[in-house]
């Protein structure tokens, strides 16, 4: 990175050779004599990097020092001295100096001083643009809200971004978006500028989910070469954001109650108390107060997630989101693949919108994605949709899987399908899960062996 600095040393001669060394690491400098002549030259130029003599007649250092943070808050300063104390450079850092180095004979140490400030500033740059990028992708006026349950959700999710403490659970379907809403959150409140650390609580094996979370000391076990701050640690001041937050065992969800009970852990190996401030965000596609019931999850920590819970509602429950989701999809995979495809027909519309999405969210992206591959002219059509968005009758049952127990979930649309076409549906879900055995598909719904061959056989006969 080519820097700007300003270089201020009373001595002529060592001045000069700061400026030339600089000079010919390809960096623009400016050199003054005097704290006084900076202040002057920073009214009309604000650098990346200043380089301050400590001991200087007129203004010192220090006294310039103080007078340069209101005029170049960003700036890095490093203070130089051939007659260094530690007390001249605890004031330094506590007036903002980004470092203090003692002036050799040579000026040896002043490249990588130099070169650790610019290292710095660009991993700032970085993450300040990261940040930038972040907020804009999750501010709030670019969720998509035409539907009457969306409009819901995010005036709750405007109210609780300003709460940086509160607890939030995001319950809902796998891909309707949980994990981009807890950003929301974060991103729009105070902690936005904090770290946001996500947590797939399912894709880190449980026997090392402990020292991940909570971080180890040296020694801690085999293989413990250093210490390691968790992500409890890494979330300080931010969001830590567990997903799948009911897969854990029963161990982890006792040693994380202990966490949001007292705000504080130990790392594995540590003696001590490290008390975090974070904001709790979790999801889950389960039935947490179901799994409470049975005793698979903790009722205390359920209790401790569960200060507000927001369900996020199912693609085919917004169906006036799905054209607008859609035209958002297809603008960001052509401009990828550098395609000019900008509009949706009205016949694709239609199918888009007539299909249930069992994956939500997810899966209708991957549906434009796929549909942008193959799509030849500026439009997309029906022609470039897979072939299950071409069914004539939008299918009345879904089926999923949630902790080994098979979940049937009926979407009928009024006036357009009847009560004997939902029954129906069911029937044949039901058989299709349990292999075409009839006993055990009876069993399922509550029939007898006899009743479900009446039901199939008028199945049957109406379909002939």
């Amino acid at each position: 990175m080519r820097a700007s600095i300003f270089v201020t040393d009373d001595d002529e001669v060592v001045r000069s050779s700061i400026t030339r060394r600089l000079v010919r690491g390809g960096h623009d400098v400016r050199s003054f004599d005097s704290g006084e002549a900076l202040l002057e030259g920073l009214d009309h130029d604000v650098p990346d990097i200043i380089l301050l003599d400590l001991k200087m007649s007129g203004m010192t250092g220090l006294e310039t020092l103080k007078h340069v943070r209101p005029k170049a808050p960003q700036t890095l300063v490093i203070l130089l001295t051939a007659y260094g104390t530690i007390e001249d450079a605890v004031e330094a850092m506590r007036l903002g100096a980004y470092d203090f180095l003692i002036k050799s004979v040579d000026l040896s140490g002043v490249g990588p001083v130099v070169e650790r400030a610019i290292d710095y500033l660009t991993l700032r740059r970085r993450v300040s643009f990261e940040n930038q990028s972040s907020a804009g992708r999750y501010a709030l006026t670019n969720l998509i809200a035409d539907s009457p349950v969306m409009r819901e959700l995010v005036a709750q999710v405007q109210e609780l971004s300003q709460n940086a403490k509160t607890t939030v659970l995001l319950q809902g379907e796998t891909g309707t978006g949980k994990e981009f809403i807890a950003r929301v959150l974060h991103h729009n409140g105070p902690r936005g500028d904090a770290p946001f650390v996500g947590v797939n609580c399912t894709a880190i094996p449980q026997e090392l989910f402990e020292s991940e979370l909570f971080g180890y000391e040296r020694g801690a076990f085999t293989g413990a070469a250093q210490r390691k701050p968790g992500l409890c640690e890494q979330a300080e001041g931010g969001t830590l954001f567990l997903d799948e937050i009911g897969d854990l065992n029963p161990s982890m969800q006792a040693k994380l109650l202990r966490v949001l009970q007292e705000r504080s852990f130990k790392r594995l190996g540590g003696q001590e108390d490290i008390t975090v401030d974070f904001r709790l965000i979790a999801a889950t596609n389960r039935d947490l107060k179901k799994e409470v019931s049975q005793g698979t999850f903790r009722e205390d920590l359920f209790f401790r997630l569960n200060v507000v819970s927001l369900e996020l509602p199912p693609l085919r429950q917004r169906v006036e989101d799905i054209h607008p989701l859609s035209l958002r999809c297809l603008l960001h995979h052509s401009r990828d693949i550098n395609k000019d495809i900008g509009e949706i027909d009205p016949g694709a519309r239609e199918l888009l919108e007539r299909y249930a999405y069992p994956g939500n969210i997810r899966e209708l992206e991957n549906v434009i994605e796929r549909a942008v591959i193959f799509c030849r002219g500026k439009t997309l059509t029906s022609e470039d949709l897979p072939g299950e968005l071409h069914e004539t009758t939008q299918k009345i049952i879904s089926s999923t899987t949630q902790a080994d127990e098979a979940i049937l979930r009926v979407e009928m649309a009024l006036g357009r399908q009847t009560l004997a076409e939902t029954e129906f549906a069911i029937i044949e879900e039901v058989m299709k899960l349990c292999g075409q055995n009839k006993s055990l598909a009876a069993q399922k719904l509550g029939l007898t062996r006899f009743a479900l061959d009446r039901r199939l056989k008028k199945i049957s006969d109406e379909s002939e």
